[in-house]
């Protein structure tokens, strides 16, 4: 059995541990609190653009949009991986980088290319090690996604898209569902479908633009990139620090049951010590 003293150790240290786990829980509920806001307050929009997107694919229109557009036998995949920029935050990466490891090896087994635009520290980590093509990443995003920072990395593979390099466009994020529960998702962004963004399939829609075509779609379409992307940062940020309150918590409540247990311990080991002692004061004393 350990001794006093280092039993005391013991518990000082883990004290120390439990205080630092139970100020990062307090940062976190404050973050996921303005992230939650922050993403809810994006989702309308993001909803209502999707739609018009989808009812547009199958917009009665002479103009055709590259992004609007089927490719057949598609032999190349381009991957955009939302991920976090710091760790402690339970599984939240290890989740949806297990979920694009998985569809990464199928694409590979189909005999198709694959390009990844990493967002976040740990996917570029995890995909720089896994010897992914990165072909533009993107870190130190902080908890405010900035729609500025996202555009150059994506615009990468939204060029190579419209070049031919790419056929299907997907992106892999962690969905905020509630604050015990984030679900990772791969979802396909190019090309667009009405089946894919809840538009409606089931009429042929007829809209007058204003001033042509081209201009509305070009322009609508490439909103349409955009907030899809800032949504999904603004999702994976708000699972980030819900993962993150819950994991601390987590570690603080543990913490608390080690101290509990480690104050038995002494407990016992010091009444072990008074025990010995007079044991042996009662021996000496009937030696004499």
């Amino acid at each position: 059995m350990s001794s006093g003293k280092e039993i005391r150790n013991k518990i000082k240290s883990v004290e120390s541990t439990r205080k630092i786990t139970k100020a990062m829980e307090m940062v976190a509920a404050s973050k996921m609190r303005k992230a939650q806001d922050r993403m809810r307050a994006a989702r309308p929009y993001g909803e209502k653009i999707r739609r018009v997107a989808g009812n547009l694919s199958h917009a009665l229109t002479d103009y055709s949009h590259p992004f609007l557009e089927e490719r057949k036998d598609a032999r190349s995949v381009g991957l955009i991986v939302v991920t976090s920029d710091k760790g402690l935050c339970g599984g939240l990466n290890t989740n949806v980088l297990r979920l694009a490891l998985y569809r990464m090896k199928e694409w590979d087994r189909e005999g198709r290319k694959l390009k990844v635009t990493a967002i976040g520290n740990k996917g570029f980590g995890f995909m720089m090690r896994a010897g992914a093509d990165v072909v533009s990443h993107v870190t130190g995003l902080g908890d405010v996604p900035r729609l500025e920072k996202l555009v150059g990395p994506a615009k990468v593979q939204i060029d190579a898209y419209m070049d031919g390099d790419i056929d299907i466009l997907h992106i892999a994020y962690t969905r905020f569902i509630n604050t015990m529960r984030q679900e990772p998702v791969i979802e396909q962004l190019l090309p667009l479908s009405g089946e894919l963004v809840g538009g409606d399939v089931r009429r042929q829609w007829d809209y007058i633009y204003e001033p042509d075509a081209r201009s509305v779609i070009d322009d609508l379409l490439l909103r349409y990139v955009e907030v899809v992307l800032y949504q999904a940062v603004a999702e994976n940020l708000a699972s980030e620090q819900s993962a993150r309150m819950v994991a601390m918590k987590s570690a603080s409540d543990n913490a608390k049951n080690v101290i509990d247990e480690l104050r038995l311990a002494y407990n016992k080991a010091r009444q072990a010590a008074i025990t010995t002692e007079l044991t042996e004061i009662v021996s000496g004393a009937a030696a004499v």
